[in-house]
């Protein structure tokens, strides 16, 4: 008696299994090829004409660009982390008191051990890591954008990565650019099927930045994509396994020591609460934007969440692999629903770089000429915003 035919449920889930499997090749070798050096080459380039623009302007405001880069704001904070431990904590004007257990510790870790090997200061130490992480980023990124797209729209979507208007924070002693790479071999990791090598990466970036969570739900999904009961060698499963329970230990594990130290499992909300951060689906921000009117608040809310959702639907037209799509939109809906401080919200959109693969898939597609035109007004323009964005408000 012949088999019965498969459901059309489970014959479109089973085709869009191996659509996705085969857009990810899994265990295709990583190599360090012509590609990926002119990605890297052009990262570096576009974050070296960015620094040189930060010093020229720094010099006519009687600036120093190094005390730009690595002695202000989180800077401070990451060096106090590495300096003292989780003991500093600053009154605040109007009665909070700001602890220094809202700053991850995965980057004030590495500026202590780089200082213990090398010598360096911490706040040098801080740069060091953010110029070798942000060139590991880039890569990362790279082979993320290639592996589904192909070799131009990788190199074009590591240059509008570097390009966009806050890439100076890339070159500073922040958090972003450290959590950027390990997010991005994260992720690659999870499209190659490499679940214990990507579950320890999302580990790491938990302990860089909360949102470090993204990295482990685009895990948890893929394995959820490629696994069902029964499906694949226990071997593979068991990989898979390790990687889902390794993914989350990071962020939960530090989350949990802050709220034993402030007395309750979720006491670190109390020190984002402090520190004026909190998650309100972006009507703060919306209303900040419309100085406080309700309806043109509500109007500016609906064009937000249409212009975060823009480049997630046209993801998913292009067919963006899932993992990246949620990771994406994961980092973007905690960064615009933030009600913390709003001049924030660019940079903590910095790691969302699946945003750009659209617009790096089209212009990949024109020619040469139109490209890199763009992408050099795209640079200049970076730049000389970084440069006076820095010397001005700059980033808190």
């Amino acid at each position: 008696m012949p088999a019965a035919a498969p459901t059309t449920r489970e014959h479109d889930g089973g085709t869009a299994r191996n659509a996705l499997r085969r857009r990810l090749r899994p265990g295709r070798p990583l190599r360090i090829d012509r590609y990926a050096l002119l990605a890297v080459a052009l990262f570096l380039c576009v974050r070296a004409f960015s620094l040189v623009a930060l010093t020229v302007r720094a010099a006519s405001d009687g600036k120093s660009s190094r005390v730009l880069l690595s002695e202000r704001w989180d800077s401070l904070w990451y060096v106090r982390v590495a300096e003292h431990g989780y003991t500093y904590t600053l009154p605040a004007p109007d009665g909070r008191s700001l602890s220094s257990t809202a700053f991850f510790p995965l980057l004030p870790w590495l500026e202590r051990g780089i200082r213990a090997v090398t010598g360096l200061s911490l706040p040098a130490a801080g740069l060091l890591v953010s110029a070798v992480a942000s060139a590991l980023a880039a890569w990362g990124i790279h082979l993320v954008v290639r592996g589904t797209y192909g070799e131009r729209a990788g190199v074009v979507c590591v240059v509008l990565w570097a390009a966009v208007p806050v890439g100076i924070v890339q070159s500073m002693a922040y958090s972003e650019s450290l959590f950027t790479a390990l997010a991005a071999w994260g992720l690659l990791c999870v499209l190659r099927e490499r679940w214990v090598a990507a579950g320890i990466l999302a580990s790491l970036a938990g302990l860089t930045r909360p949102v470090g969570l993204a990295v482990t739900a685009a895990l948890f999904l893929a394995v959820r994509l490629h696994h069902r009961p029964g499906e694949g060698s226990s071997r593979d499963r068991t990989r898979a396994v390790v990687g889902c329970l390794v993914a989350p230990v990071g962020a939960v594990s530090y989350i949990l020591w802050v709220g034993a130290r402030r007395g309750h499992p979720l006491g670190y909300l109390d020190v984002q609460d402090e520190w004026g951060n909190g998650f309100d689906g972006g009507w703060a921000f919306a209303r900040f934007l419309t100085g406080g009117s309700v309806p043109l608040a509500v109007a500016a809310l609906v064009a937000l969440l249409l212009l975060a959702y823009w480049p997630h639907h046209m993801g998913a037209k292009q067919h963006q692999p899932p993992p990246l799509l949620a990771y994406s939109a994961l980092v973007t809906l905690l960064a615009v629903g933030a009600s913390g401080y709003f001049g924030s919200k660019p940079r903590l959109l910095l790691p969302a770089f699946p945003l750009l693969i659209p617009l790096a898939v089209a212009l990949a597609r024109r020619r040469p000429a139109l490209t890199w035109t763009a992408l050099t007004v795209l640079t200049t323009a970076s730049a000389v915003y970084g440069a006076f964005w820095l010397t001005g408000s700059g980033p808190p």
